[in-house]
């Protein structure tokens, strides 16, 4: 029962929120799911990386698939958001506190997945801190 429960709260939020962007409402009807790109920020402007994130935007909706953006920090330029914003692509940011599950990938997962991933970081943080530096201390070594 509880995953039919969450599977509709997903179902609802993909609707509510292709309504907030626009979507025409025959295309929201054929959406299924989410299809995510998970990044800790986003500051480069690099128009190559995001063209093909807007081409990979196009092939999420012919598959019936939301595309959404999940940024875990606050780092996007403000151009690139409504870049992507006007591209269809739903942007979650790393927003903590009173944000909506529509403009907070740690409010979208505590409120409609059911996890909550701001507790994981915190909770992980000290492995995850020493797990990076010992990658990046092998990949900087000189051999």
């Amino acid at each position: 029962m509880q995953d039919a429960a969450r599977r509709q709260k997903i179902e609802q939020w993909i609707l509510e929120t292709a309504r907030q962007m626009d979507i025409v409402p025959r295309i929201a009807r054929t959406l299924s799911g989410i299809v995510f790109e998970v990044r800790q920020g986003y500051k480069s402007k690099d128009s190559k990386r995001q063209n093909a994130d807007i081409a990979n935007a196009a092939v999420a909706y012919t598959k019936g698939l939301l595309p959404c953006v999940a940024i875990l920090s606050l780092q996007i330029d403000q151009d690139i958001a409504l870049r992507y914003y006007n591209e269809r692509w739903v942007v979650l940011t790393g927003k903590t506190g009173q944000a909506s599950a529509h403009e907070s990938v740690y409010a979208f997962m505590n409120e409609i997945v059911g996890y909550d991933l701001a507790s994981f970081f915190d909770r992980n943080s000290r492995i995850l801190k020493d797990e990076v530096s010992r990658v990046l201390s092998m990949l900087l070594s000189v051999e």
